[in-house]
């Protein structure tokens, strides 16, 4: 057995993510430890505060993301623009609740997203519940990539997060391509899903909003976008989706929709970045 191997594992079995394990040259994603209950995963992760980054499926555990400064800055920086934008219902019956990395059960996995968010919401009558009984599910969820394939988390979302009405209602997907270290993230996408648009005869779900908001494309073109051209449109109606009876859509007090604008978050997050 290579010494990379052993050191990966220590990941699962102390929480340490060792030097010499070698993670930036692991293929993802990279089956951490097998033959795991649920429970077991879920004491671990717990212990170790792993969230958004391992998942569990069938008794396996599988890295899908690695820790990254990218990473966890955009989704500080998504957070604090949802919360911004829902500032002025806080402290009402209408406030809007983020619930962070909270881990959810679904079809034999265990899944958390980046970040997540509803208003007060009723338990379901049946066992569908996020925590595979009677917890409601949030109506906004975010998941960031920066190693983790653009393709597992699609996946995710239109198989998992937005599988049907009863889960999540709209999920906000980020991709930055990754760059060697000490360098400045250039490419950043983003796509928006509204479980409420299922736009071919299949009901497949198609992405509402796709669009480059980083400082270079794919082809390596320059962009300097400006404020108002790129943006991600959540309806209240999506928001407050299946809101508990006592909960009132502020259609008065927040905009609808509510926008939120990447020019602003594209320059947060070259900031993180800036020598």
């Amino acid at each position: 057995m290579p010494d990379y191997i052993y050191f990966r594992s220590l990941w699962w079995k102390k929480g340490n993510i060792h030097p010499e394990a070698k993670w930036e040259e692991a293929t993802l994603p990279y089956m951490l430890a097998e033959g795991v209950t649920l429970n077991k995963y879920e004491r671990r992760t717990d212990e170790f505060n792993i969230h958004g980054l391992w998942e569990w499926t069938n008794y396996k555990v599988l890295v899908y993301e690695l820790p990254s400064e990218p990473h966890e800055n955009c989704i500080s920086v998504i957070i604090t623009e949802i919360n911004e934008k829902c500032n002025p219902v806080r402290r009402t019956d209408a406030k809007i609740i983020g619930f962070g990395a909270t881990r959810t059960r679904a079809d034999h996995s265990a899944k958390e997203a980046d970040a997540s968010f509803r208003p007060m919401k009723s338990e379901v009558l049946a066992l569908t519940g996020s925590d595979g009984k009677r917890k409601p599910w949030s109506n906004i969820i975010v998941e960031v990539a920066y190693s983790e394939s653009i393709d597992h988390i699609f996946d995710k979302v239109k198989n998992y997060w937005l599988k049907n009405l009863n889960r999540a209602h709209d999920a906000i997907v980020i991709k930055i391509d990754p760059v060697s270290e000490n360098e400045t993230p250039s490419r950043m996408q983003a796509w928006h899903f509204c479980s409420a648009e299922r736009k071919t005869r299949k009901g497949e779900l198609r992405h509402l909003a796709h669009f480059e908001f980083g400082t270079q494309d794919g082809t390596g073109n320059l962009l300097n976008i400006l404020e108002g051209t790129c943006f991600i449109k959540i309806n209240l109606n999506c928001l407050y989706h299946q809101a508990h009876l006592d909960v009132p859509i502020p259609q008065t007090i927040l905009p609808d929709p509510i926008i939120l604008d990447f020019f602003f978050v594209r320059n947060e997050i070259l900031c993180a970045f800036k020598e």
